[in-house]
């Protein structure tokens, strides 16, 4: 069976280290589309933030459980309320995750939200704001963190 985790893949210019550090900094690429606001920390193992939306539409808390530096970044989201959806937890025990790796001069972002699912209600919604979190939003941060 195919995996249907939501999932998209960027290569940007700068190098995994720089992609790395921008990641953990989330307010860097994780606002400017939807009125965000975050909680807490996100830079080493067991940080742990909140990031507010939609005027609260969408509130969610994640544990950073996962970091190998210049690598890969995991989140697990410990707890959801995604007030848009019938069932607002849907995102509880779904986990966050960037893989980092070089390709051809280039360094290649592999973002993949695990358990966010075509069965889950928020899906529709949910998919397309990680695209442009993902594919516009991350590299103007990466720009902006090297310029």
């Amino acid at each position: 069976m195919r995996n249907q985790d939501f999932t998209t893949t960027i290569q940007v210019a700068q190098t995994p280290a720089e992609v790395y550090h921008t990641i953990l900094n989330v307010r860097a690429w994780w606002s400017g589309l939807f009125d965000e606001s975050f909680e807490g920390t996100s830079e080493k193992m067991g940080d742990e933030f909140s990031f507010l939306a939609g005027g609260g539409v969408h509130h969610t808390r994640q544990k950073l459980v996962e970091l190998v530096p210049d690598k890969k970044v995991v989140w697990q989201v410990t707890d959801a309320n995604l007030s848009f959806v019938d069932k607002t937890d849907e995102w509880n025990n779904t986990r966050i995750s960037f893989d980092i790796s070089e390709e051809a001069g280039k360094t290649k972002i592999v973002f993949r939200h695990i358990g966010l699912v075509p069965e889950f209600e928020c899906y529709d919604s949910c998919a397309p704001a990680w695209t442009q979190y993902i594919q516009e939003q991350l590299p103007a941060a990466l720009k902006k963190a090297t310029s």
